[in-house]
């Protein structure tokens, strides 16, 4: 709300402008003062078409058009500075008000006299007639300087890329291998931010091309406030059970950023053998040095849509089971595995070419056993190496309260293996607020669907009114690696809010082996599709 107030001010503050500056120019005052005509005879100072004022309208390419003309009228008063050229876009009416004043004459129409000269060059430069095109280059009254060129170019280019990257389409790369198989470690990837709705900005003072740290100042690149409030434009396309999703990670507004990762308060909490080991992490937990980070700024997530809102979701024997029914699982689906050869000489030269990366290899136990995460062809595979290699499925065991909704009480036998079932909230469904509802939707109702709660005497109490049913505001999601065993999703933090879809994935642009440039590249990824199941 703040941000649209300040908006509104500038966009009255740059009508007052023009309101002062028609008539230095011959043009009514008035008309300075009535939104769609004011522009139109902008348009008409700077040499443009008055329809040219229509393309404010269009998101995004409304904000390159409406600097454009504000930069391009300025100009018309001969205020040529960069600084000039600033203000006319930032805040209009301090420029229009010295203009008003009598700092600046109106000298034509800037956009068509300097789009007038450069064909008088290129028809020059097109006859031959190099002396003309020489005089007209020499004394060309439009020509910048080397430096301003490219100051101009790499803002404009920023911005763009700024803009693009904020509205359509953004470049993400795979750094775990949660998804590995589909999307490995050292993809680079494109993600639509149009196919499920594309989310407007909500935190708008930041430093673009940064999504929430400075690299080397380990700080935040962004202001909590102004800011705006949650919007969605329609989606192109549902979300499907099987789809890939970026999203926002739920639990992420409070975090101790470690040097390896980013940890929870909550994890911290409820698992001290976290911090063991690191110094940092442990200083950073004593002095309570944690980030508390809006939506758009949480750290960005890519896992797959196993279940959609109202569905039940349980995981029996490593299966899902969606609504009593096995779900589909994806092809290249990993789990960890105790493998043990037949020999202590365990040829793994061709492993990397299998995919199977030294992040999948986490342990081994004497000279012929691994532990290690793998698909079904992998295993075929290793399989051809070595006929007697015994491979066994990795038993996990109940691990208490670290397990979503982190609760001994309802979950405390649970794994990642034997699982649930757990309903997933839509929106427009109504729950009774009994304590075993409470301990799995007690977060979501108080943070992702911000209520003021508190719990009295096992009574819940949502901003003030003691309640016993609750009534979802919007719709969730469970998201699930495709490697199954090395994968911190729903089964660790629980639902994902439709509020927190950034969007889905399309192709894979480039890949490196295992990560790392110095191991290759995987030209046999580059341009293929990232919505694989």
């Amino acid at each position: 709300m703040t941000v649209l107030l300040i908006f509104l001010i500038n966009y009255i503050l740059l009508s007052i402008g023009l309101y002062l500056l028609f008539p230095k120019v011959d043009i009514a005052a008035v008309k300075g003062l009535i939104p769609g005509v004011n522009f139109m005879e902008c348009c008409t100072l700077i040499g443009r078409p008055k329809w040219w004022a229509a393309l404010l309208l269009i998101p995004i390419v409304g904000f390159f058009i409406y600097a454009g003309i504000m930069i391009n009228l300025v100009k018309s008063f001969k205020r040529f500075s960069w600084f000039d050229s600033f203000l006319a876009v930032v805040f209009p009416i301090a420029i229009l008000y010295q203009i008003a004043n009598g700092h600046g004459k109106y000298a034509g129409p800037y956009f068509k006299q300097e789009n007038d000269y450069k064909q008088q060059l290129n028809a020059a430069k097109k006859d031959g007639n190099k002396r003309e095109y020489e005089k007209l280059l020499r004394n060309n009254p439009y020509k910048k300087s080397t430096g301003r060129e490219w100051v101009e170019s790499i803002i404009f280019a920023v911005f763009a890329a700024a803009f693009i990257r904020m509205f359509l389409v953004e470049a993400y790369v795979i750094p775990t291998p949660s998804m590995e198989g589909s999307l490995n470690v050292g993809d680079y990837l494109f993600v639509s931010k149009t196919r499920y709705g594309m989310r407007t900005p909500m935190t708008v003072a930041m430093i673009p091309l940064l999504h929430n740290r400075i690299p080397f100042l380990n700080t935040e690149s962004y202001l909590k406030k102004p800011n705006l409030p949650y919007k969605r434009l329609p989606a192109l396309e549902s979300i499907d059970k099987g789809d890939p999703i970026v999203f926002n990670w739920p639990v992420g507004d409070s975090v101790y950023i470690a040097p390896s990762r980013s940890w929870t308060v909550g994890q911290i909490e409820r698992n001290q053998d976290i911090i063991r080991g690191d110094r940092t992490l442990k200083k950073m937990v004593k002095q309570k040095d944690f980030v508390v980070r809006p939506i758009d700024k949480k750290d960005h997530y890519i896992k797959r849509c196993v279940g959609t809102p109202g569905d039940s979701l349980e995981i029996k024997n490593r299966q899902i089971y969606i609504n009593g029914e096995k779900a589909k699982n994806p092809s290249n689906m990993q789990f960890l595995y105790q493998v043990a050869f037949s020999s202590s000489s365990v040829n793994t030269k061709k492993w990397s070419d299998w995919g199977i990366s030294s992040q999948d290899v986490i342990s081994g136990q004497g000279q012929n056993m691994y532990f290690m995460f793998l698909n079904e062809e992998q295993k075929q595979q290793l399989k051809s190496l070595d006929p007697q290699i015994k491979i066994s499925h990795y038993q996990h065991k109940s691990e208490g309260n670290k397990l979503f909704p982190h609760s001994t009480k309802y979950a405390g036998g649970w794994t990642v293996d034997d699982y649930g079932p757990v309903w997933i909230p839509a929106k427009g469904s109504t729950i009774e607020l009994n304590p075993k509802n409470i301990a799995f939707y007690g977060r979501t109702i108080e943070v992702y669907e911000q209520n003021a709660v508190e719990l009295v005497n096992g009574k819940m109490i949502i901003n003030g009114q003691e309640a016993d049913s609750y009534t979802f505001k919007q719709d969730y999601y469970w998201a699930m690696g495709d490697n199954r065993h090395n994968s911190e999703d729903s089964r660790a933090w629980g639902f994902v809010p439709h509020d927190h879809i950034v969007g889905k994935p399309l192709f894979i642009w480039f890949s490196t082996r295992e990560g790392s440039i110095g191991k290759g590249i995987n030209w046999d990824r580059i341009f293929t599709s990232a919505d694989k199941e």
